[in-house]
């Protein structure tokens, strides 16, 4: 997989139109269709959390953006997301690159992961956050 990668897979609240990150997004980058990752998706409250997992029978559903300013838009969803050196430790989403599943096949995407313990959290069975939050 490409470390230069412009391709984000996004599941969770950069999905939701009011966010001032999601808007963010959609200026800087081209929607370039439906994906889904092998996984489990997490309530953790304010926000879903993703955790990749082949074996796991379901998938976690969203969209995949092509950013524009790859190196640019990730700085500033990083610290959206929690992750980076200058963040708080062990920090709360980790940035993989991961195959997502589309139409057209596997595609290489970053993905923000969820990176800290799950066991006090429902699993989000349907794996569309959107829907379940009817955002």
């Amino acid at each position: 997989m490409k470390e230069n990668n412009n391709y984000l897979f996004v599941y969770g609240t950069l999905l939701n139109e009011s966010n001032e990150f999601a808007i963010y997004l959609k200026q800087n980058c081209n929607y370039f269709g439906k994906g889904k990752l092998k996984g489990r998706l997490y309530d953790l409250g304010e926000y879903p959390g993703a955790i990749p997992d082949e074996n796991y029978p379901g998938y976690v559903y969203g969209s995949i953006c092509e950013l524009k300013n790859t190196a640019g838009a990730l700085r500033f969803l990083d610290y959206y997301e929690g992750f980076g050196d200058d963040q708080d430790q062990p920090n709360l989403f980790i940035r993989e690159l991961l195959g997502v599943e589309t139409n057209g096949g596997l595609i290489d995407c970053w993905v923000y992961l969820y990176n800290l313990p799950v066991e006090d959290f429902r699993v989000i069975e349907s794996g569309d956050y959107i829907g379940y939050k009817n955002l």
